[in-house]
């Protein structure tokens, strides 16, 4: 028997092969996005910390992934057996069909989202809370833009799946491309013909929508974004505009007899391990304060609980003289909230938010906190000419060396007009040659009496740019004094053995140059 060609491609003109086509794009479309919706709930419910949200989502994901499609929609075909008033709609092939592949596409979905949301690094969170964003906030800026960029591929792949599925709806007699042929083959008994001319159909909508759906990853894909550095011109004209600005950032008041930040008793542990045992600092108004110590000894810990990020088991932080964080106080609460906006953060990994462009990141938690656009983009360009990145503000993070990371890091921190400034090892991610451009904008800082806490192992940078200088060991802190009283006094043996230098006569003047 011979393939019949006139026969096969004379298929491609038949009307109802193309009525076909548009019923099978409509269900799949409509199957895939809200399928991909769904999932994206259950995805977000499995990953909860509450068992009233994971365990439901949990159970409804492993449910729907057993039972075979097939099954499932007859079975919601026949529903309105059951639920009689569910008749006007499930008795319509298409809905039964459409129900049936949504509750079946939502729960492989919620997978691939899972893994969508579980690659974001933890530090995008960090950073986004440091920022004082809350938690919709996070997840609709930051969170869910980059888990949809790492799932996309997958969730196009499934797209392709749900094209295919769609010719199981046949079963209740939808009239869909392998419907039709089924009703051509079952008259003329040309089977190989018919059911090619179907194959050639549904790789003809996959191959359409899959290009299309392939054009917006690749849109979406920063790697494929060109650096675009801003010309002589342009920079001349957006730092006049910076220029031209008020300055509005918050100063703080030099002579106040409260000091700025006070820690009380906090302690600290990770399970069993101690971390922190019962560490009482307090830091004034414009000083800068620098913690140095072997690793493990709580240095990050201590700094991390100033802002929230770690909880304390007991004590009390306070922030202008009124508490601020307690041991019982619960993650993004509001006056946590409130008060990180008046403290800056500045990571050791950076975590820049890279979905977004350089002046993005700066200006994304003013505008989240209410400052209009415009203004918030004038003081953005602001901030990056003060750190010497104005040309790149168009730019990706990925775009920039680890340097002039974190140099957009101190800036996007800064946008907050914060009165304390924290570094956690703000240079030990970078290549040497590249610290001293980190180094030098944390010195301009320092001259400018922006109130900081620095956690750093760079020795020499902490001798010339700190008022005082606090040593941690075994989750205390051991030594707490002036630069020149570690390089000179008895007590500051210990700290000068962990530097590696000698001690030196007393200087005539206590000052410390922070050239």
């Amino acid at each position: 028997m011979q393939f019949d060609w006139s026969y096969f491609f004379s298929l491609f003109s038949l009307p109802d092969f193309w009525n076909a086509c548009v019923t099978v794009v409509q269900l799949s479309a409509l199957a895939w996005f809200i399928g991909m919706l769904l999932g994206f709930v259950l995805a977000t419910a499995k990953l909860s910390h509450s068992p009233f949200l994971r365990i439901p989502a949990a159970v409804y994901i492993w449910f729907f992934r057993s039972i075979p499609l097939l099954v499932l929609v007859v079975f919601v075909y026949n529903l309105p057996q059951l639920f009689p008033g569910s008749g006007p709609i499930l008795s319509n092939p298409f809905y039964s069909g459409l129900l049936a592949l949504v509750v079946t596409e939502a729960a492989y979905m919620a997978e691939i989202h899972r893994g969508g949301l579980i690659s974001v690094a933890k530090g995008q969170k960090e950073a986004g809370r440091a920022l004082g964003i809350g938690l919709f906030g996070m997840q609709r800026l930051i969170v869910i833009p980059q888990a949809f960029r790492i799932s996309l591929p997958t969730l196009i792949n499934e797209y392709i799946t749900v094209v295919k599925l769609t010719s199981l709806v046949s079963v209740i007699s939808l009239t869909e491309i392998l419907t039709v042929g089924q009703r051509l083959y079952a008259t003329n008994f040309l089977v190989m013909e018919t059911l090619a001319a179907v194959g050639v159909y549904y790789v003809l909508i996959v191959t359409v929508f899959g290009f299309f759906l392939q054009r917006l990853e690749r849109y979406l894909d920063l790697n494929f974004r060109k650096p675009h550095t801003l010309d002589d011109a342009a920079v001349a004209k957006f730092k006049a505009c910076a220029e031209a600005l008020p300055d509005s950032a918050r100063k703080a008041a030099g002579n106040n007899a409260t000091p700025i930040l006070q820690l009380k008793n906090i302690q600290k542990s990770y399970g069993t391990h101690k971390v922190l045992l019962g560490i009482d600092l307090s830091v004034d108004y414009g000083q800068v304060v620098s913690i140095i110590g072997p690793s493990g000894s709580g240095k990050t810990s201590l700094i991390r609980t100033v802002n929230g990020l770690e909880s304390i088991d007991s004590g009390d932080i306070l922030l202008f003289g009124e508490t601020f964080i307690e041991a019982s106080d619960k993650p993004n609460s509001a006056r946590l909230r409130k008060g990180v906006r008046h403290i800056g953060m500045v990571f050791q990994n950076f975590n820049l938010f890279p979905h977004r462009t350089i002046l993005d990141n700066v200006t994304l938690a003013p505008r989240y906190h209410g400052q209009p656009g415009e203004l918030s983009e004038h003081r953005a360009y602001a901030l990056l000419d003060k750190v010497g990145l104005l040309a790149h503000a168009h730019k990706y993070p990925h775009q920039l060396s680890g340097g002039q990371q974190q140099r957009v890091a101190i800036a996007r921190a800064l946008a907050m007009e914060p009165q304390i400034m924290l570094f956690d090892e703000p240079t030990s991610a970078l290549d040497p040659e590249l610290v001293n451009d980190v180094l030098n904008v944390i010195r301009d800082l320092a001259r400018e009496g922006m109130t900081m806490l620095i956690v750093t192992h760079e020795m020499d940078f902490a001798m010339s740019i700190s008022d005082r200088v606090i040593f941690m060991e075994n989750g205390n802190i051991q030594l707490d004094a002036a630069p020149e009283t570690i390089l000179c006094d008895a007590q500051g043996e210990r700290v000068r053995r962990f530097m590696g230098i000698a001690a030196r006569s007393p200087r005539p003047s206590a000052t410390v140059d922070l050239a």
